[in-house]
C-alpha cells in the first residue's frame, strides 16, 4: 500500500513537471522591446500619419515616425518598412546611425489603389533581423503618376518624302522609380534605333512607306501603357520646272540668261535651289554650275539646247532643255563674219548684177544645145536626167525622219536635230529635208 502511494506521488510529480516545460519556454521567448533594448536601443514611440498629397480628398501616402533613444555610445540600425498589396511587396529602407535620442520618418506612397498592409521591421548594422512592429492596413488612393507613353504626329494630312515630319513621345512613371521599379521602353516599326532619349523623332528622312509605331512600358510593379501611331510617307514626284530665256535671239553683245523657273505649287525656288542641278549646252555637261541660272552670255554666234536636270535627294529626276539662238553681233571684224551665220538686213542688202548681155549669151548657149539634141535624135528616148532635188526624209505618216537624232521645235515652231557631235539641221517645209544650219 506504501509502495502504491509512492508511485502515485512520482506519477504527479512528472506531470507537473511535463506542465512547467511550456510554461518556462514562453517566459523565456523575447518580445520586440526586449531584442531592441539588447541593442542599446529603447523605442520610445511609434506614430502613423496619414497623408494627402494632391489634396483630392483621398488618402494617398503614410508617414510611419519612429522616436528612439541609444542607451549606448552609438547605435546603426537599418529600418524597413514594407507594404504587401495585390501580392507585391514594397520596401522603403532607411539606414540610421545615431547618438541618445533621434527621429525617423518614413514615407511609404500607395502606388495602386486598395488595401496596402504595413509593417516596420529592425535590423542591426549586419542586416541581422531584431524585431518587427505590424502596422494598420490602409485604403489608399496613389498620387503618384502611373505609367503613361503617346505618340504624337506632327505632319500634313499626305506626308510626302522630305516634307515636315515630327513624332513627339510622351512617357511617365513615377511610380515605378519610387521604389526602384523602373521598366523597358519597347519602341518598334521605325526605320533606325529609336534610344529612350529622344523626345522628337524627326521623321522628314525616312523612306516612303506605311509605318505602324508601337511603343510600349512595363515597370516592375507590373504596371504597363502602350501607345500606337499609324500614318503613310509617299514619294515626294519628281520636280516640276521649266525653263525661261532672256536673251533669245539677240546678239552676242547683249545680256543672256536662262533661269529655272517651278510650275507647280507643291514646288517652290527654295527647294529647287537645294536640289542637285546638272545643266548640260549641245548634250555637254557645264562643270561647277549647281545654281537655278545660267549665264549663256559668252556662247558664240549659233543654235544651242540647254538642258538641265533637277535631282531630289531621293534621286528622283526630271529634265526640261530649252533652245536659244544667239546671233553675231554688229561689230564683228570682215573676217569673222565670213565664217559665222549673218543678219538678214532686208531690202537693203546688196546684190551683183550679172548684166542683160551676160543672160542673153547665156540664153543662146542653152537653145543651140537643145536644138543639136533634138536633131542628131531619130527616136524619142527617154532620157535619165538626175533628181532636181534630194529625195523627201519623212516618215510613213508623213513626219520628218529624224534618224535617231534628238529632236526640239523652237519658239519660231522650226524643227531642229542635232547630230552627236553637236552639228545642227533644221527642217525644210518646202523642201521636206533636212537643211544643215
Amino acid at each position: 500500500m506504501r509502495d502504491l502511494s509512492k508511485t502515485s506521488s512520482g506519477i504527479v510529480i512528472l506531470l507537473l513537471v511535463c506542465l512547467l516545460l511550456p510554461a518556462t519556454h514562453v517566459h523565456a521567448e523575447q518580445s520586440a522591446e526586449e531584442r531592441l533594448e539588447e541593442e542599446g536601443i529603447v523605442l520610445l514611440a511609434l506614430r502613423n500619419d496619414t497623408i494627402d498629397t494632391d489634396q483630392d480628398g483621398d488618402i494617398d501616402a503614410v508617414r510611419v515616425v519612429i522616436v528612439m533613444n541609444a542607451t549606448t555610445q552609438e547605435s546603426d540600425l537599418i529600418l524597413k518598412l514594407r507594404s504587401l498589396h495585390k501580392e507585391r511587396e514594397v520596401l522603403q529602407i532607411q539606414e540610421v546611425s545615431f547618438e541618445n535620442q533621434t527621429n525617423v520618418s518614413l514615407v511609404y506612397d500607395a502606388w495602386s489603389s486598395g488595401e496596402h498592409e504595413l509593417r516596420l521591421d529592425f535590423f542591426d548594422q549586419n542586416g541581422d533581423f531584431l524585431a518587427s512592429y505590424p502596422l494598420p492596413t490602409f485604403m489608399l488612393q496613389p498620387a503618384l503618376k502611373v505609367p503613361h507613353v503617346h505618340l504624337g504626329l506632327e505632319a500634313a494630312d499626305d506626308i510626302k518624302t522630305g516634307e515636315l515630319c515630327n513624332i513627339h513621345r510622351e512617357f511617365a512613371d513615377e511610380t515605378g522609380p519610387r521604389y526602384g521599379e523602373t521598366g523597358i521602353r519597347t519602341f518598334t516599326g521605325a526605320p533606325f534605333s529609336v534610344l529612350d532619349s529622344q523626345g522628337i523623332l524627326d521623321c522628314s528622312s525616312w523612306p516612303a512607306g506605311v509605318y505602324e509605331l508601337k511603343e510600349t512600358y512595363r515597370n516592375g510593379l507590373g504596371q504597363t501603357a502602350e501607345s500606337t501611331l499609324n500614318f503613310t510617307i509617299l514619294n515626294r514626284p519628281a520636280p516640276a520646272f521649266g525653263l525661261e530665256a532672256k536673251g533669245h535671239q539677240n546678239s552676242t553683245d547683249t545680256p543672256c540668261t536662262i533661269d529655272i523657273v517651278p510650275s507647280s505649287q507643291s514646288w517652290s525656288l527654295k527647294d529647287i535651289e537645294d536640289m542637285t542641278k546638272i545643266w548640260s549646252i549641245k548634250g555637254k555637261v557645264v562643270e561647277g554650275l549647281n545654281s537655278t541660272t545660267i549665264d549663256c552670255r559668252s556662247l558664240s554666234p549659233g543654235a544651242y539646247l540647254v538642258t538641265v536636270e533637277v535631282v531630289t535627294e531621293k534621286m528622283i529626276s526630271s529634265t526640261e532643255g530649252i533652245n536659244i539662238i544667239r546671233l553675231p553681233s554688229s561689230d564683228l571684224i570682215e573676217e569673222g563674219n565670213t565664217t559665222l551665220p549673218s543678219i538678214s538686213k532686208g531690202a537693203e542688202t546688196q546684190t551683183e548684177s550679172v548684166g542683160w548681155f551676160s543672160i542673153g549669151a547665156l540664153a543662146l548657149v542653152v537653145t543651140v544645145l537643145v536644138f543639136l539634141m533634138l536633131v542628131r535624135v531619130k527616136e524619142v528616148v527617154p532620157l535619165d536626167l538626175p533628181n532636181l532635188g534630194p529625195e523627201p526624209q519623212i516618215l510613213a505618216d508623213g513626219s520628218p525622219d529624224p534618224q535617231g537624232l534628238p529632236t526640239t521645235l523652237d519658239d519660231q515652231g522650226v524643227l531642229w536635230r542635232q547630230h552627236p557631235d553637236g552639228r545642227l539641221d533644221w527642217w525644210d517645209n518646202d523642201w521636206r529635208i533636212w537643211q544643215q544650219w
